[in-house]
């Protein structure tokens, strides 16, 4: 596989006027004859080693699927609260249904937001004594009775979503000369997506502007549709966090944990957070998370850069397992508190197994 020219380097990342703003991908030029599809991978190349995020136009996904996911998911967060509760995550040991404000913790610290967590339908799976616990992450989803079209939506989204991310994800191993299909045995059918539906309600009046703490995601990709509040930032090279502009019809895309691992930290996983909107203004986001299968153990990417990679961060605190279910089940427990100590209590009581290499 033959790799674009580009040859970045770290010390080229300097902070400036354009740190606000994130590089804009256009997927569709990957169609558009060799030319472009070399100026496509020179683009990808750059954003995904020298900022981790970028804006991706040229998806192909329709506003008029846009408008399907959006209508639904503000007329769930308009539904009583009573209706809201039914589906309290509480209910599912697989971390599926809708989470009440300030209910989910980034870093131990309340986020101020609900939300709605979907994945895969699938059936309940509970792991037997000697199978790993993430199985307990796989299992049905919570659905409003009143709202039948927020089912249809959501799954086509991530049905849909599903095949953006895999062809992004084409694109971006060809953009540093890796084989395009290194990875596809670990998603297939049994990959587990996992998609929200966020509301930030405004701040919470009580002096923090904490929406979602800030945090890297711990799969491969995710792609965010946000709407036109803003309140995203990411944390640049100079240590600061700047605001990510809505840039309408774009996904805001940034790489997960496992690809910079994969690639020894070539590819950088980025901080990222949401601040509150102000006051009673509601901001309404939709990140979707493209994942591989809970068992899949990520190997290291073969590459012609991977002389150039600085070593991955190291985080005490959130140690990185080979196993990608062992790293979501990580980040459940964590996240969701009171539905961990409902259902996962022996989990609990267990000290962080250490982590496995990745091979």
């Amino acid at each position: 596989m033959t790799h674009s020219s580009y040859s970045p380097t770290r010390t080229s990342r300097t902070a400036g006027p354009y740190a606000s703003q994130l590089p804009i991908v256009d997927l569709a030029a990957a169609d558009r004859g060799p030319q472009a599809r070399k100026l496509l991978h020179a683009q990808l190349h750059s954003a995904a080693h020298d900022v981790g995020f970028f804006q991706l136009v040229g998806h192909g996904v329709t506003e008029a699927e846009t408008r399907a996911l959006t209508s639904a998911m503000r007329a769930f967060f308009a539904l009583p609260e009573a209706d809201r509760l039914s589906l309290d995550n509480l209910n599912s040991p697989h971390f599926r249904g809708y989470t009440r404000i300030g209910d989910e913790r980034t870093a131990g610290a309340r986020d101020w937001r609900d939300q709605l967590d979907i994945g895969a339908e699938r059936p309940a799976r509970v792991p037997a004594p000697w199978e790993p616990p993430y199985w307990w992450l796989e299992g049905p989803n919570q659905w409003p009775a009143a709202l039948p079209e927020l089912r249809t939506a959501a799954l086509h989204w991530i049905d849909r979503l599903s095949g953006v991310a895999e062809r992004l994800l084409h694109e971006l191993l060809a953009s540093i000369g890796a084989p395009v299909d290194f990875y596809d045995d670990i998603f297939g059918p049994r990959a587990h997506p996992h998609l929200k539906l966020v509301r930030y309600p405004g701040s919470s009046g009580e002096g923090d502007d904490q929406g979602v703490g800030a945090h890297k995601d711990y799969g491969f990709l995710t792609l965010l549709l946000q709407d036109q509040v803003g309140g995203l930032q990411v944390q640049r090279e100079d240590g600061e966090f700047h605001d990510v502009p809505p840039l309408p019809g774009a996904f805001v895309v940034n790489l997960g944990e496992l690809l910079e691992v994969a690639t020894d930290g070539y590819l950088v996983a980025t901080n990222h957070r949401v601040v509150s909107p102000p006051g009673a203004t509601e901001r309404y986001s939709v990140p979707f998370f493209y994942n591989p299968r809970l068992d899949a153990r990520i190997a290291p990417l073969d590459f012609p850069y991977a002389d150039r990679a600085p070593g991955v961060t190291v985080d005490p605190a959130n140690p990185l397992f080979a196993e990608y279910g062992r790293n979501e089940l990580k980040g459940k427990l964590r996240a969701h508190p009171s539905v961990a100590a409902r259902h996962h209590a022996e989990l609990l009581l267990h000290p962080e197994e250490r982590p496995a290499q990745l091979v």
